[in-house]
């Protein structure tokens, strides 16, 4: 019997009593369920002990600018950021997907435009992702048949270290922390597990170096994490 599909859990974060009364509605009817904050305190709060898909976050907040908090929620989660705002100049599009954002909406938006994005936004997990193959010179990672090689040659990695190298490998040069990480794949908080996840990340590491003939294609980042490194 196959496993039932989870239902999809999105953060609104907009002190708009209205207007979030009326985006619940909408999600809700759309099989989302919706989680409300009207802080960016009770926003970073709920991220931190629940599992998140998306969150759709105002940038006016009435403790601080959704800008700032934006930048928080990057330090330690990969969870996609839909940004909404009456603010509709060009710099501060700009400045809210530099600093992280996924999607900017200018306020007013129809509720069916606000869904289309989220649903483009979510990463999906595991199984589920699309299929693609990225190539990095002699390395290439197959998504969809889950396999790494090198000049030809196949290595052998646990489902869990494909998904991490998998993951890295999406976005060269960029420095995830194992938070990050952890969130990029499963979209939940890592509470207990970041030992096991820094095995996995040793793990793998040193599979993909004896595979890659001693290149080095994941660095340690001291006190930020890793980033994968594309070699010439």
């Amino acid at each position: 019997m196959s496993e039932k599909k989870r239902e999809l859990r999105i953060l609104i974060v907009d002190d708009d009593r209205e207007l979030v009364d009326s985006i619940e509605d909408h999600f809700t009817t759309a099989g989302f369920q919706v989680l409300r904050a009207a802080t960016g305190a009770v926003a970073l709060e709920l991220i931190r002990r629940v599992r998140l898909d998306c969150v759709v976050l105002d940038v006016g907040l009435p403790d601080q600018n959704g800008f700032d908090l934006c930048a928080q929620m990057r330090a330690d989660s990969a969870i996609p950021i839909v940004f909404l705002s009456c603010y509709t100049e060009e710099e501060h599009r700009v400045q809210g997907l530099t600093l992280g954002g996924d999607d900017y909406v200018c306020k007013p938006f129809s509720m069916k435009e606000l869904e289309l994005r989220v649903r483009a936004r979510i990463r999906p997990r595991g199984d589920q992702r699309p299929a693609a193959v990225l190539k990095y010179g002699p390395l290439v990672i197959d998504a969809g048949r889950r396999i790494v090689s090198f000049d030809g040659e196949i290595g052998d990695f646990a489902r869990i270290e494909f998904d991490i190298l998998a993951f890295l490998a999406q976005y060269p040069s960029r420095v995830f922390s194992y938070e990050q990480i952890y969130d990029g794949i499963w979209q939940e908080p890592m509470g207990r597990s970041r030992h096991n996840l820094q095995a996995r990340v040793a793990s793998m590491r040193q599979k993909l170096t004896q595979l890659c003939g001693g290149r080095n294609y994941i660095s340690t980042v001291r006190r930020k994490g890793y980033v994968f490194t594309p070699q010439e």
